[in-house]
């Protein structure tokens, strides 16, 4: 019998991960949380939309349509579950709500190409209304066509500071400044590594000359020092230090902040993958061999979700590990001669993905330098404070003993928001390495369920 093959995301890694099964002869499930395909880099506006392509990805705009068109090709060949929430992953099954019913899949391989989220570190006020990730930022002007302010301070590092950027200038929205705590220099020193791919660097230096053309101001190495606002009006203003010490301060009704991305690694804890903490990116990854296969037998990890090295990369991972699954099953598919050539490709995209950690550095030193009334865990409302009490009058050193003690990470988004900068205010107050802090554990459901639910038959 053909294997049962179950894909979860319909971003870069699952399209392509599809792809490679139905080039097989097989009919993959593909279930994906959005209403359309394209995942988050490549998410598609609504039907009835009539925005192009160029206005709407870019300099993403061809790779974009190539993914639209391929899936729009694969729809016939495969199960697509759209609007579908997978919440548990059991043995050799996936759990999932599409509205108020639920269902269980069983399969043979499962393939998780869950993306990434953004990487927060809290700054004083960033839970004003009108303070938005970079990721949410880019939903609203892709999903909706608008945008998150009327005058827009962007904040953060990395190249998805100056994507959103870019993208919001090309929407015709009034960017008042883009926020970088990453300075020249140290970009300078990572050229050797990001010349890796230098389609991608090219890219990145057209991002900033759209920048420069609209007369957006740039400002480097600055530390974010508070955003202000009030309960009744939401966001007035931010603070930052430049690189000299001078305080600035923007005016603006909204605020985009993030630093980088990090991958959603829940569903794959559920699964019962081995984790490791990668010292480089100073965060807890799933463990996977250079194909994408995980420390669990049947189930592969791709794209973002397994290693964040953009979407070109996802595309070539969510095809390697389709391929590695068809080949652990024993089906041949003409694929599988071009493993190589995609380990390969796939190797020059990490030591990329080494450059821009090296060029937009994760500002680990700002947790210590919170102060204490500083919301860092939003959707409980703990402070940087509370935690340093927590460490301080428990000796919780550990993520899951302080969320234990103080609720942070218990709220709506699981930890997603604040759990790597909750982990950095800990290593801090306790003085101890981030790695030995731990991380914080998945647990089902991983985002909220409906009430009432009505129970469907295994597919």
């Amino acid at each position: 019998m053909a294997p049962r093959v179950v894909i979860i995301g319909a971003g870069p890694a699952g399209v392509r991960a599809a792809q490679a099964c139905v080039e097989a002869g097989l009919r993959p499930t593909v279930i994906d949380e959005g209403r359309r395909d394209g995942g988050q880099i490549y998410r598609r506006q609504p039907e009835g939309f009539s925005r192009s392509y160029d206005t709407l990805y870019g300099t993403e705009a061809e790779r974009a349509a190539s993914l639209h068109t391929g899936f729009d090709a694969l729809k016939r060949s495969i199960d697509y579950l759209p609007e579908t929430l997978v919440w548990n992953i059991s043995a050799n099954a996936v759990h999932t709500v599409s509205g108020t019913r639920y269902g269980t899949l069983p399969f043979d391989a499962l393939i998780v190409c869950s993306g990434a989220t953004d990487r927060l570190m809290p700054v004083k006020g960033w839970h004003q209304a009108g303070t938005y990730s970079l990721g949410g930022a880019q939903v609203a002007l892709k999903s909706q066509g608008c945008a998150i302010g009327s005058r827009i301070v962007m904040m953060g590092s990395g190249p998805l500071l100056y994507l959103v950027s870019a993208q919001y200038v090309k929407a015709g929205a009034q960017i008042a400044a883009v926020l970088d705590t990453s300075t020249f220099m140290q970009r300078i020193a990572a050229l050797p590594r990001l010349l890796a791919i230098p389609a991608a660097l090219k890219k990145g230096i057209a991002l900033t000359r759209v920048l420069s053309k609209a007369g957006v101001p740039v400002y480097r190495g600055v530390q974010p020092v508070e955003i202000k606002g009030s309960p009744q009006t939401g966001v007035s203003g931010v603070e930052v230090a430049l690189a000299g010490g001078k305080r600035i301060e923007f005016a603006c009704d909204a605020v985009a902040l993030g630093y980088h991305l990090r991958p959603e690694t829940q569903l794959a804890d559920l699964a019962g993958c081995r984790f490791i903490f990668d010292d480089a990116a100073q965060q807890w990854l799933a463990q996977i061999d250079s194909d994408g296969r995980s420390s669990v037998k049947g189930v592969y990890l791709a794209g973002d979700g397994a290693r964040v090295r953009g979407a070109d990369a996802a595309e070539r991972s969510g095809r390697l590990a389709a391929l590695a699954a068809l080949q652990d099953h024993g089906v041949q598919a003409a694929g599988i001669g071009d493993m190589q050539r995609l380990r390969d490709e796939l190797a020059r995209f990490s030591r990329f993905a080494a450059g821009l950690r090296e060029a937009f550095p994760w500002p680990a030193q700002f947790a210590a330098a919170l102060p204490d009334e500083t919301i860092v865990c939003r959707c409980e409302a703990i402070t940087a404070g509370e935690l340093r009490r927590v460490v301080r009058e428990t000796g919780a050193q550990e993520a899951n003993r302080a969320k234990a003690f103080s609720r942070v990470g218990m709220g709506r988004c699981q930890g997603r928001y604040c759990g790597h900068a909750g982990a950095e205010v800990i290593a801090a107050a306790a003085c101890v390495p981030l790695a030995s802090v731990g991380r914080l554990r998945g647990q089902a459901p991983v985002k909220p369920l409906p009430v009432a639910l009505t129970e469907e038959a295994a597919q």
